[in-house]
C-alpha cells in the first residue's frame, strides 16, 4: 500500500465531533454484532442469527450472519478506538444498507413499526465518519503524524 493511499485513509481533519459521533455508535454497533456472534444481549448467535438471515432470502444465512455480525463487531470497534475509521465507516454503511433494503423499508420509517429510522441514523453516522475520519482524539491521527489531508 503506498504511503499516500495510507495518507489519505488515516488522516483527518475533523475535531471533537467525530469523537461524539465514534463512541456512542461504536458503543451500539459492538452490541449488535455482539448479539449476531456470540449470542450476547438477548442475541441469538450465529446459528439464530444465521436461520433468520435465511429464512429472508440473505443467503446462505450462516455466512451472512458471520458478515454483518463481523462489520458491526469490528466495525464498531474500530471507531470506537479510531483506528482505520474510513475503511471501518464504509463497511458499516454498506452493512447498513442491506439491513434497510432487505429488512426495514417494508415498514415505513418510524422503528416502532420495525421501520428504517435507526438503520438510517447509524448509516448517517457510518457515512459521515467516512468523509471526516477519525478526528482528533483518534489512534488513525496518532498513526498519521497528527497532520491534515489537503483539501484540494
Amino acid at each position: 500500500m503506498s504511503n499516500t493511499l495510507t495518507q489519505r485513509i488515516l488522516s483527518t481533519d475533523a475535531g471533537l465531533a467525530a469523537l461524539a459521533l465514534r463512541i456512542p455508535v461504536g458503543i451500539i454497533f459492538i452490541a449488535h454484532g455482539a448479539q449476531k456472534l456470540f449470542g450476547w444481549f438477548g442475541g441469538y448467535g450465529l446459528a439464530g442469527t444465521g436461520q433468520w438471515m435465511e429464512s429472508i432470502g440473505l443467503a446462505p444465512g450462516y455466512l451472512m450472519a458471520l458478515l454483518s455480525g463481523s462489520a458491526e463487531f469490528f466495525g464498531g470497534l474500530a471507531l470506537l478506538l479510531g483506528l482505520l475509521v474510513r475503511p471501518a465507516g464504509a463497511v458499516l454503511s454498506f452493512t447498513m444498507l442491506i439491513a434497510i433494503l432487505s429488512v426495514h423499508i417494508g415498514n415505513g420509517l418510524f422503528i416502532a413499526n420495525k421501520g428504517y429510522e435507526f438503520g438510517l441514523a447509524l448509516l448517517a453516522v457510518s457515512i459521515a465518519l467516512v468523509i471526516s475520519g477519525g478526528g482528533s482524539y483518534s489512534f488513525d491521527r496518532a498513526v498519521a503524524g497528527g497532520r491534515k489531508e489537503s483539501r484540494n
